[in-house]
């Protein structure tokens, strides 16, 4: 007798890319309702009250302040992009490697500990002086600035998550008699992606924050220099294009991360 083929036709495409778009469109429709109300709240604040453009510009002032200065604001952003990547990238490989370290030896934690507490207590712009002093006050100085910065949260969220793995998990491993660096890599790290992830994302939003610091201080490219020298010479809708343009660069950099994160599988 004749078999018949009863499979259904395939939708597994549309539906995972309807499900993509209707995730999407969750995400970005309610900051973006946002900021449409925020946007016309300002114009009729400014319509209403005249207060003058130095003061307060319009939405459309700052626009056109943006389509006029696009050049060099892009290329201040690349700048303040590169900073801020290298800087971040030297805190996570710094913050994961004292996290490990930390988590590995009970004297190394001891050792270390204070000493990563003392790095984020001391102030940015007390530490900024030393480094332009010793290496300079050009890109490489101003990302070992972030580096300083970003160091902290990344080792404290990887070595409170490291730590807080589930005790049967460790015990599991140690039953079948794995290796302590098997058990380590393979147990104690996809365990504590998330906590991982978490001190990340947080240092890639600081990473911005400390290279906008160290670009105050140097006064010699970036988005910071051209905040402060845009504000200086009280061109104050070219300002705001610029702090919107800071805005949207340390954003990608906290979702970068956080893209990462979700496309990862620790099993």
């Amino acid at each position: 007798m004749a078999t018949t083929d009863r499979r259904l036709p395939s939708v597994d495409a549309p539906t995972a890319s309807g499900g993509v778009v209707r995730t999407a469109v969750g995400y970005v429709w309610p900051p973006t309702a946002v900021l449409v109300v925020v946007v016309a709240c300002w114009r009729w604040f400014v319509t209403t009250t005249g207060v003058p453009a130095v003061i307060l510009p319009g939405p459309t002032d700052v626009g056109t302040a943006f389509l006029a200065a696009r050049g060099t604001l892009l290329a201040a952003a690349g700048v303040t992009a590169t900073t801020a990547a290298l800087g971040l990238a030297g805190g996570v490989v710094v913050g994961l490697t004292l996290a490990f370290t930390m988590v590995w030896s009970r004297a190394a934690s001891a050792v270390l500990h204070p000493y990563l507490i003392a790095l984020r207590i001391a102030p940015l712009v007390a530490i900024a002086p030393l480094l332009f002093l010793w290496i300079g006050d050009g890109v490489v100085a101003r990302a070992t600035l972030v580096t300083t910065l970003t160091v902290f949260p990344v080792a404290i969220a990887s070595v409170d998550g490291l730590r807080s793995v589930p005790r049967e998990y460790v015990d599991l491993a140690r039953s079948v008699r794995a290796p302590p660096i098997r058990t380590f890599l393979r147990v104690r790290v996809p365990a504590a992606a998330p906590s991982v992830f978490a001190g990340v994302k947080l240092a890639a939003a600081l990473s911005v924050v400390g290279t906008v610091v160290a670009e105050f201080l140097t006064l010699q490219s970036g988005l910071g220099y051209q905040l402060f020298h845009t504000a200086e010479f009280l061109q104050t809708s070219t300002t705001f294009a610029a702090l919107g343009t800071l805005t949207l660069l340390g954003l990608v950099f906290y979702l970068v991360p956080a893209a990462v994160e979700r496309r990862l599988d620790w099993g």
